[in-house]
């Protein structure tokens, strides 16, 4: 364990001691946030990213040390693991090392090399490959091999080669040389499989394309993999071959006698056959992993600022879910985001031509094709009896903004909205509805509104999203909200993990309402998970709201270690004690109540009073228990309790007039919100249906490496249109001296 201390300790230039308390609390079952948030004495104050690190390293070097038991017992018990075999497995902690070294033991299939060995050409094998002058020539040494199963002297000589090509090419040194080369030297191509142009065209930027394999970037490699697999690609890993091939003639081929260039074709071999093709597969499977892990760290990034978007808070709204034929779906939502009413409206309706199916004059039946319908022009034949629908439901249930999904008919539906003259002042946004149908169809949506159809669920999550992005969101597997790219490239189980890593920071750094917040949320508390979360959740529907923190104890399952993972997180605003309002943890409880003993005054005092606060010397509290950190934190806290840590929701508008791609010119300046960030860019939605595409080169008038030190998800940004590419719906832009 100290070795796996020091090594974590260099990797992230953290102090042992720090790791090693860190490792402690993560053994105890400790949580991440629980432990950057409530254990900074223990840590050294590391951050949440400091200690997920800490947790992945040690859980990275716990895999290895079980594979190296493997491999050493397996080694044991063919006979054949020698004192200096046993050190060389135990010094290592690079794992393609250990496969390197294990890889002679490994039991493999039926090889040339093993049916050569069982015609007893072995002995001929290792006579030729010490490469010793023959008194005798090389074929009368062969043909002392000959017998029924090895009919000449060449094919005696042609087994051996074969053993010794597989142990040139299960030599750890020389694989380790190799794959030095390779790292360096390589170039990763890809062309196009004749025949299939036509079907890959969406890949022809990949015809014929090579790069340095060192150089390449995430996306680049997801995309010629993803080609790979549909079957339109052929995709390699090679260096030059010439000075690879030396460099494993250096290493065998010793003098120029018979034997030596007996060997010297099985070096020949043992590249071409063996190693290259292993090597090939070795470093596709490394660049799709590190792809994967740049990939998987921007859709965790964009997540993460997605769920950490503004919220609009408490407030009653409107919700649409925009549509031509079916209609506009229309929910009314209290300020706890509670359905009200549910209605239907027709503000669009489309040209058609003569006979082309029924209007919106005659109704439409309900259909999911609504969302595919690619029309550009609508006439607003139905808008007065749209309109007085609004305003009408806008006056008897005090709606005090309006949220729209920004899908097909999102800007017509904005336009027709801002043109309404409310009687009190009404808020207009719109609304990112990626994953809304995903939610609607779920068994969660289900057992929220068992009597209602996918499209209410779906505007009544739109809605919710406006007044808190985070509690709506976390109802939908993260993958749907599209803020990644090639995520179904990644690797699953990483992009899972990391994911939902993502959400259970996010959920933890807000804060949760324990009496308002549904299982989707509650699971994501810290020391939570699904199944008390779902029990707090029926402890709060049979017994009512909870009044404390302390009542935390009455549900099923809620054990002390639990509740002390929990209890911080989780707030309860209506709660007598005003701590329980608060992110101060309940351990910390005694304390705020020293400090307000001392100062002759009651908690509630402490709080309202900047005065009182500022006059306490937190020294004066420091014990073997708690420190300055977690002090400074109770006093950060005391000056703004439960404080959301969420900017506020600015309203925002697209330009007029411009609601598709025919609205727009190379030159136009235009608003526009940033929807998802990749290495190579940001696209953004500038209200034409397609999002455009700033590249990481037309970001700043300077040189960007990262796309995130200039944006993020959901800013409001100017950008200029630089180019349309109508065939592939394409639109580049701008931000450069906007």
């Amino acid at each position: 364990m100290d070795t796996h201390i020091e090594m974590i300790s260099r990797e992230l230039q953290v102090r042992p001691g720090q790791i090693s308390r860190t490792a402690a609390l993560l053994a105890e079952s400790a949580t991440v946030p629980f432990i950057s948030r409530y254990r900074k004495e223990a840590t050294g104050g590391l951050d949440e990213v400091a200690v997920q690190s800490i947790k992945e390293g040690l859980e990275k070097l716990e895999a290895l040390e079980k594979r190296r038991t493997t491999v050493l017992e397996t080694i044991e018990a063919q006979g054949k693991l020698t004192d200096g075999l046993r050190r060389k497995i135990l010094n290592t902690y690079d794992s393609r090392e250990l496969e390197d070294l294990y890889l002679p033991y490994k039991p493999k299939r039926r090889t040339r090399a093993s049916q050569a060995r069982e015609k007893g050409l072995e002995p001929l094998a290792e006579l030729v490959f010490s490469q010793t002058e023959l008194r005798e020539g090389l074929a009368s040494l062969a043909a002392a091999y000959v017998n029924e199963t090895v009919p000449t002297a060449e094919d005696a000589l042609q087994g051996a080669r074969d053993i010794m090509a597989e142990w040139v090419s299960e030599k750890a040194e020389a694989r380790a040389e190799l794959r030095d080369y390779f790292n360096k030297s390589a170039f990763i191509y890809s062309k196009v499989i004749k025949k299939k142009e036509e079907e890959a065209a969406k890949y022809r930027d990949y015809f014929d394309w090579k790069e340095a394999y060192r150089q390449c970037r995430a996306h680049r490699i997801l995309a010629v993999l993803r080609g790979s697999r549909e079957g339109f690609l052929r995709v390699g890993v090679r260096p030059d071959e010439d000075p690879a091939v030396r460099l494993l003639r250096r290493r065998f081929v010793q003098g120029e006698n018979e034997c030596a260039l007996q060997v010297a074709e099985a070096v020949d071999d043992a590249y071409t056959r063996l190693l290259a093709p292993s090597l090939e597969n070795e470093l596709l499977a490394a660049a799709k992993e590190a792809a994967d892990d740049e990939s998987i760290r921007v859709f965790a990034e964009n997540l993460r600022q997605l769920l950490l978007a503004p919220p609009m808070g408490q407030k009653r709204v409107l919700a649409i879910d925009p549509g031509y034929r079916t209609g506009c779906k229309v929910v009314c939502l209290d300020e706890q985001g509670q359905l009200l009413h549910h209605d239907v409206i027709f503000p669009h309706v489309l040209n058609r031509k003569p006979g082309a199916g029924r209007t919106a004059e005659k109704g439409f039946q309900s259909s999911a094709a609504d969302k595919s319908d690619n029309a550009e022009k609508t006439e607003n034949i139905f808008k007065p009896a749209a309109a007085e629908k609004i305003l009408s439901l806008a006056e008897e249930y005090g709606i005090q903004a309006v949220a729209i999904g920004n899908g097909t008919a999102g800007r017509e539906t904005e336009q027709f909205i801002r043109g309404l003259d409310f009687k009190e002042p009404v808020s207009v946004f719109m609304v990112n509805e990626d994953g809304a149908s995903i939610y609607s169809a779920s068994d969660e949506a289900r057992k929220e509104f068992p009597d209602q159809d996918v499209t209410v669920r779906g505007a009544v999550s739109i809605g919710r999203r406006l007044m808190d992005p985070l509690s709506e969101l976390v109802k939908i597997d993260p993958k749907s909200i599209g803020v990644g790219q090639y995520q179904h490239d990644v690797d699953q189980k990483k992009l899972r993990s990391s994911l939902d890593t993502v959400v259970e920071s996010c959920v933890n750094a807000v804060g949760v309402n324990v009496n308002t917040a549904g299982t989707s949320l509650l699971r994501r508390v810290s020391g939570v998970g699904p199944q008390l979360g779902e029990r707090i959740f029926r402890h709060r529907a049979e017994q009512g709201p909870f009044a404390s923190r302390a009542e935390l104890l009455n549900v099923s399952g809620m054990g002390p270690r639990a509740f002390e993972q929990c209890a911080g997180f989780l707030r309860i605003p209506d709660a007598a004690h005003p701590l329980d309002r608060s992110a101060v943890h309940p351990e910390s409880y005694d304390i705020v109540h020293r400090m307000a003993s001392d100062l002759n005054c009651r908690v509630e005092d402490f709080l309202d009073s900047e005065e009182l606060r500022a006059s306490i010397d937190l020294n004066r509290y420091v014990d073997e228990k708690t420190g300055l950190p977690t002090l400074k934190d109770i006093a950060a806290e005391l000056a703004k309790p439960g404080r959301d840590p969420r900017a506020e929701r600015e309203e925002f508008c697209f330009a007029e007039g411009v609601k598709s791609m025919d609205d727009i010119s190379p030159g136009m300046v235009l608003p526009g919100i940033v929807t998802n960030i990749t290495r190579f860019g940001a696209f953004v939605d500038i209200g034409v249906k397609q999002d455009g595409l700033v590249h990481i080169s037309e970001m700043a008038d300077r040189f960007v490496r990262d796309p995130g030190d200039v944006v993020k998800l959901q800013q409001k940004v100017e950008v200029k249109v630089l180019e349309l590419d109508r065939e592939r719906n394409r639109i580049s832009l701008s931000m450069k001296q906007v």
